[in-house]
């Protein structure tokens, strides 16, 4: 699991800006702006917050690259950085550049800043509560399709952390892979047998049985799915008694801010919620002209 530093780089997000942008622009570009204005006209102004509640900025990196990426001669003054708190109406960069070019920025930067900010800011209410008991909060793999990297990064602006990224760089065994296999047990042994000693095996549990095969094989992970308080309580005290502090114990399904709290008094280490990136509500912001 990543921790929370919220790191992005040029390369990690140049190619989805760029196919944006041509999903934006096609062949032709901004066909009412260049009837309307000539390319030496000049124009000043500033993106600012309209969310009532303000929000958790996210996206003003990818925002300056968009803007640069179509017209390098433009420029921005950041006024806040990823990860801030910011109120209604409180500007966060104000930017001077020919008007064509702004006005082909315009929704592709607010589509990046709006939707981003909106799992930094749903992830912020969710680790304000969680780290008053030292549980972690994560997403999940619930992430738009080329969009993940950059939805993780959200994440970790809201001050939570990162699970896998992908099937790739993790084992996770699940319901299909318990079914399919023949138990949790076997699952377990048959991967063991054949991973490198560095991965860490994390398994998901529904059931008393599961828990068990999953305690017996002493699991580095163990997830306790769509289990409620009670259950949750009883199967940490019993993972507890048995693999003491060795065990990770991550708790998922159906988490919400109004559940989070009771949940995080179980003894839990880590919550992992899908809609954080799958349900977040995007923020409301606006480009304005001076």
């Amino acid at each position: 699991m990543k921790n929370n530093i919220a790191d992005i780089y040029k390369e990690d997000y140049e190619n989805i800006v760029k196919s944006a942008i041509a999903e934006d622009l096609g062949a032709y570009g901004d066909i009412t702006s260049k009837y309307i204005f000539n390319k030496n006209n000049i124009s000043d102004g500033f993106i600012i917050c309209k969310e009532k509640d303000g929000a958790t900025l996210c996206g003003i990196g990818i925002a300056e690259y968009i803007f640069k990426t179509i017209d390098s001669s433009a420029s921005l003054k950041i006024l806040r950085q990823d990860g801030e708190k910011i109120k209604n109406k409180e500007k966060i960069c104000t930017f001077h550049g020919k008007t064509i070019s702004v006005l082909k920025s315009e929704r592709i930067a607010l589509n990046f800043i709006s939707h981003l900010s909106g799992i930094a800011t749903l992830t912020r209410k969710f680790t304000d509560i969680a780290s008053d008991y030292g549980v972690k909060v994560s997403e999940t793999r619930k992430t738009l399709p080329n969009l993940r990297l950059l939805e993780k990064y959200a994440v970790r602006c809201g001050g939570g952390f990162n699970h896998r990224f992908g099937l790739f760089d993790g084992v996770m065994i699940k319901d299909n892979h318990i079914i399919a296999s023949g138990g949790v047990s076997k699952a377990i042994e048959k991967i063991r047998s054949e991973v490198p000693h560095t991965l860490k095996i994390e398994v998901e549990v529904k059931t008393d049985d599961d828990l068990e095969q999953a305690i017996k094989s002493k699991a580095d992970i163990i997830m306790l799915d769509n289990m409620d308080c009670k259950h949750l309580r009883d199967a940490v005290k019993k993972i507890r008694e048995i693999l003491g502090n060795t065990c990770i114990i991550e708790a998922s399904g159906g988490i919400s801010l109004k559940t989070l709290e009771e949940i995080c008094k179980t003894g839990i280490d880590i919550v992992s919620v899908g809609a954080l990136t799958n349900s977040a509500k995007a923020i409301d912001f606006s480009l304005d002209f001076e």
